[in-house]
Parts: structure tokens; C-alpha cells; sequence
């Protein structure tokens, strides 16, 4: 529940899915697809189906923005972004395997309206949450000069 947040007005919220909701997510995957593509292989279905099958656990996050005179859209979305980063964080903490994924499911009527997503509210992440398979793999280190100027 921390996160940057001018106005602190907590413009977040996050459904859980386990079991079986996994499965119902997969069915508004492939929903939202016939939709786009009538004609899908039966394979991508399939495919799109098990999407969220791969964790036992997936945080969806949604900017849930509120009316306010000083604090604009933008800001409401950063800071849910920053609340997602932080859970992202937490997971990575404890050892649990994680991984923020998003993609055209995230943006796709189909899947919003069947997750209960108003019209103000935006998806912005599928935290996919679980024990990692296979070895971790290294992070490569990064210059951050290219990143970073003086003025």
C-alpha cells in the first residue's frame, strides 16, 4: 500500500487469480482473440488458454483512477505503476519467482470488461507469481551513464 502517491488517493487496485481463475482468465484470453480472428487455429487457442496456467498465482494490477483537481491522470497511473513495482519487488524479496508481463490481453475489451474493469480503469500488469523453473538467469551489468547527464 506504499508507493509514490500525490493526493495519496491509492488510484490501485489488484485482483488475485489461483486455480480455477487461472483457467476462467485463459477462457477471456481466447474469447478476446475469436473476437479479433474468428478463424484461430484451434493450437493458438489452446495456447492462449494455458497463458495463465504457467504460475500457480497472478496479481492482476489496474490503475482504479479518482476524480481529483490537482492530480492529473498521468500521476495516478505512475503511482499505480510504482505499487506494481513494489509487489514486483516484494516477490523477488521473499524468493518468489516473478515476472510482469502485459501484452494485447492487457489492453483488449474482452478481457477488462470480464475482469470487471470500469471505463476509468486501465490494466497494467499480470504479475505472474511462482517458484522459478530452471536456473536464474544473470542480469548483465549496465552502464547507467547513457542514462544519466548533468545540467
Amino acid at each position: 500500500m506504499r508507493a509514490p502517491d500525490h493526493g495519496l488517493l491509492r488510484p490501485w487496485r489488484f485482483l488475485v487469480l489461483q486455480g480455477a481463475a487461472r483457467e476462467r482468465l485463459g477462457e477471456l484470453f481466447a474469447q478476446a482473440a475469436l473476437a479479433d480472428e474468428p478463424e484461430l487455429p484451434a493450437a493458438k487457442l489452446d495456447k492462449l488458454r494455458g497463458k495463465p496456467l504457467r504460475a500457480p498465482m497472478i496479481i492482476v494490477g489496474i490503475c482504479s483512477p479518482r476524480d481529483h483537481p490537482k492530480v492529473p491522470l498521468l500521476e495516478q497511473q505512475l503511482a499505480a505503476g510504482a505499487a506494481i513495482d513494489n509487489l514486483l519487488i516484494a516477490a523477488h524479496a521473499q524468493d518468489i519467482g516473478a515476472i510482469w508481463r502485459t501484452g494485447p490481453m492487457a489492453t483488449h475489451d474482452t478481457v477488462t470488461r470480464g475482469l470487471g474493469l470500469t471505463e476509468q480503469e486501465s490494466l497494467l500488469a499480470f504479475l505472474y507469481l511462482g517458484t522459478p523453473d530452471g536456473p536464474r538467469r544473470p542480469l548483465k551489468e549496465e552502464d547507467f551513464q547513457p542514462y544519466v547527464q548533468d545540467w
